[in-house]
């Protein structure tokens, strides 16, 4: 049986009237998973540094089924207290730039140890496929050492780890669409590198689903990928085609990007820093014979199957123009 049919009303029962607190709740993946827990039933606390920022999940839900908590992970007492009656905690914070180490390492610590302390059922860690204590990449390093923190003190955890997550809001496909809309001529970073990019919604429903059921999956960890494995090269010819619009690319050779991220990548706005250039010498998929959104019952969503609903603004002349060309 699929559970992604909207008419499974055990599973969508099963979380009803549980509190389930997400810490970073307001962002781009948090906002669907949210939407996933409030379809089931289920009361969300929202725990973010400002609150204010995660208003927008409110109208998810029924007067009542959405709480918001002021809570940094760096701080043990503010987590503490944000978890205070859950049944169940989700950690998403995690940056690409900055204290990973804090952050990632001691901010997963602080949630894994607040969950045990309050006795929570479920424990959900978000990682990232590449998370290794050994990986290169500071990134990667402080995601498998997070992995380690939390395992230690929420042996039921249930670990995902996805490749990157596209969908509507993210900051991957529209920023090299926008690229994309602006140049000529793309150069690409890490051109030969592979992704398995994979829908938002999928990830938010494989994490309602194991929050369903947390004695199935206790323990576990999961590597979520979408349907196709594409290069990076691959990734942005696909979008300029799902925006109709003809374009040079160009590989950057490593030695000019390792360059570009030494030289530039501490500064704002840079188009890639040092650890992310690490990143990418290492392929972004799904370890093979380990279990993924298939154990969840879920069928991968193909990128071009949602792209098209949010592309069509890169296009010449954005929706509008798409309109008059399709009558």
């Amino acid at each position: 049986m699929a559970f992604n049919e909207p008419d499974e009303v055990d599973n969508i029962m099963a979380l009803d009237g549980q509190l389930i607190c997400i810490f970073g709740g307001g962002g781009f993946l948090g906002r669907y998973i949210a939407q996933q827990l409030l379809s089931r039933g289920a009361r969300v606390r929202i725990a973010e540094r400002d609150p204010k920022n995660a208003m927008h999940i409110k109208p998810l839900g029924n007067l009542g089924q959405t709480q918001f908590a002021s809570a940094d992970v760096t701080n043990a007492d503010s987590v503490a207290h944000a978890v205070q009656g859950c049944t169940a905690v989700i950690n998403l914070v995690g940056l690409l730039k900055g204290d990973f180490d804090v952050v990632h390492v001691e901010g997963a610590r602080n949630v894994a140890k607040a969950a045990a302390a309050a006795k929570c059922q479920a424990l959900v860690q978000m990682s990232a496929i590449g998370a290794d204590p050994q990986s290169p990449s500071h990134y990667g390093r402080t995601k498998g050492e997070a992995e380690d923190a939390v395992r230690a003190a929420f042996p039921r955890a249930i670990i995902m780890r996805p490749s990157i997550i596209f969908g509507r809001e993210d900051q991957f496909i529209n920023r090299f669409a926008a690229m994309i809309q602006m140049l000529p001529i793309i150069p690409v970073i890490g051109a030969e590198t592979k992704f398995q990019p994979v829908f938002v919604g999928d990830v938010a429903q494989a994490v309602a689903i194991a929050l369903d059921d947390p004695d199935a999956f206790a323990s576990e960890t999961f590597s979520l990928g979408g349907p196709e494995v594409i290069t990076m090269e691959e990734l942005n010819r696909r979008i300029a085609e799902l925006t109709k619009r003809e374009r040079g690319f160009v590989p950057v050779p490593d030695f000019a990007a390792k360059i570009l991220a030494t030289c530039t990548g501490f500064l704002p706005g840079a188009p890639i820093t040092l650890d992310q250039f690490k990143m990418l010498q290492k392929d972004n998929i799904v370890t093979e014979g380990q279990a993924g959104l298939d154990r969840f019952g879920i069928k991968p969503t193909p990128l071009a199957s949602v792209a098209r609903g949010w592309m069509d603004k890169y296009r010449v002349q954005g929706r509008f123009g798409a309109r008059a060309k399709a009558g």
